[in-house]
């Protein structure tokens, strides 16, 4: 390498590095854009138009929101930056299930999942790089917690994720269901689903939301009093005993404790609580655990999914016959509980959550 290129090369990693210092301004709210703009010295009406060039138009630059002065768009360029994810790996499936692995700035990846069935598509999305929940069935959890993802990285995964939709396609549902556990990372969490839902911003109803935890209660009663989404508590037994070996935040906040957090949360009267119930052959997938399911929730206005388990290498768990799970499903029916059977989607592309990313890191 000659002197010249060596210089440039060090001039172009710094300013990658510099860039990487300022702040994403796809986290910002309305009324955060507007301080920025009203300080700069123009008028607060520019604020909407930049968070349109942001949310609603996805765009990548600054020099792309075209309405803007160019001394606001270079002002905008000096002190902050536009995260632009891409997938570095995708896998696609035979059933139509697309797995993104996106690379970060900081060179941490994250998981997301493309996933039609029944006319809908929904992206599932994760909250943080890993987990710190420790689920024993679940890949992610053996990559301990990296770090919690920023609201411009929640939100990146959708932009990621729209480029890789086919002709026709658009996304009806979002889920907090990918790596990490969303209430665990709150505040990013929070402004993440105010940046989706706001009408100057993504647009999204709240009712298109899902956002599953594996039971943080203080932080599941907050989420509801501030934006209505949908919630899914992630279950998957009936005893402490055997909850707190498949899901150890039990040991923290117990099942009683947890049903009795749920009969208080402000759900809406036509609305039910969505429980999520991973089917384990020979550990949770009894005729007594499907009793035991059927009286621990007879107090809520609930609904259960039944999921069929994804395996993965170092997991000494197996997934139950579907025999074993239309006969579970049966018996909670039978006790006028609704239940469904959530169908295994993408097992050609390993994608249960973390799989993908255990899979290029053994590779590497």
């Amino acid at each position: 390498m000659n002197a010249d290129s060596d210089t440039a090369e060090r001039s172009s990693s710094m300013r990658d590095m510099r860039e990487l210092t300022l702040r994403d301004m796809r986290e910002l709210t309305l009324d955060e854009v507007r301080q920025i703009v009203v300080d700069f010295g123009e008028r607060e009406f520019r604020a909407r138009q930049i968070v349109q060039w942001l949310y609603a138009r996805g765009v990548e630059s600054f020099d792309a929101m075209l309405d803007l002065p160019a001394t606001l768009r270079a002002h905008l360029k000096q002190n902050f930056r536009i995260g632009v994810p891409a997938a570095s790996v995708v896998s696609r499936a035979t059933d139509g299930t697309r797995k993104l692995l996106i690379r970060l700035a900081d060179g941490e990846e994250i998981e997301s999942v493309i996933i039609p069935a029944e006319g809908r598509v929904t992206l599932c999305m994760s909250s943080q790089v890993g987990c710190a929940m420790a689920c024993e069935f679940c890949a992610t959890a053996r990559m301990g917690l990296h770090r919690n993802l920023t609201a411009s990285e929640m939100l990146g995964q959708i932009f990621a994720a729209r480029s890789e939709l086919l002709p026709g396609e658009e996304f009806t549902n979002f889920v907090f269901m990918g790596m990490g556990e969303p209430l665990a990372n709150y505040p990013r969490l929070i402004q993440t689903l105010t940046i989706m839902t706001a009408e100057w911003g993504m647009n999204i109803s709240p009712r298109r939301i899902t956002v599953s935890t594996v039971g943080l209660i203080p932080a599941m009663e907050r989420l509801l009093a501030e934006i209505p989404v949908n919630l899914a508590v992630s279950l998957h037994a009936t005893t402490n005993e055997l909850r707190s070996r498949l899901a150890p935040i039990n040991q923290r906040y117990p099942l009683e404790d947890l049903i009795a957090a749920c009969r208080k949360l402000p759900i809406k009267r036509r609305n039910r609580i969505m429980f999520e119930y991973v089917m384990l052959a020979g550990v949770n997938d009894s005729i007594a655990d499907a009793r035991g399911l059927l009286k621990l929730l007879a107090p809520l206005r609930a609904k259960i999914n039944l999921i069929f388990y994804n395996p993965f290498d170092g997991s000494n768990l197996r997934t139950s016959p579907r025999a074993a799970v239309e006969a579970f499903q049966a018996i909670l029916k039978n006790g006028n509980l609704t239940a469904t059977i959530r169908e295994s989607r993408g097992l050609d592309i390993a994608a249960a959550c973390g799989q993908l990313y255990a899979e290029q890191h053994r590779a590497t």
